[in-house]
């Protein structure tokens, strides 16, 4: 078992879909460490040696900003929009969608379950 930046990788799965398991980390900057590690993009994690696993989390750990750090450097980004006050940070602060979708239908993930209006009542027929 593969262990890199404190995520387990799956040891079942080739190198480049593996490595995908760490946040930060997409199928193009894995294919780009592994280019940097001399690993094969299709070497299943289980088969990796020593020696490629300490390459591959050195590559990782000199040029890319993962887990952790990067976690709190979105989330600080995030807390800066909300304090300057800007439109991006207002909709993070109302919880609505940030990148001009639209509200009236769906942006349920933002905006989460639906809530009853109180007192509204269909006109009655006459």
């Amino acid at each position: 078992m593969a262990r890199i930046s404190g995520i387990d990788l799956p040891k079942e799965k080739r190198g480049e879909i593996g490595l995908t398991y760490i946040f930060g980390i997409g199928p193009t900057a894995a294919r780009k460490i592994l280019d940097i590690a001399g690993v094969s993009y299709d070497t299943k994690i289980e088969d990796w040696t020593d020696d490629q696993v300490n390459k591959i989390r050195k590559t990782i750990e000199d040029q890319f900003k993962v887990e952790g750090a990067l976690r709190s450097e979105v989330n600080s980004n995030i807390k800066r929009l909300m304090d300057i006050g800007c439109f991006r940070g207002l909709r993070h602060r109302k919880g609505l969608p940030v990148r001009g979708q639209r509200t009236k239908t769906n942006a349920r993930t933002r905006k989460g379950k639906r809530k009853a209006i109180a007192g509204k009542k269909k006109a009655p027929r006459k």
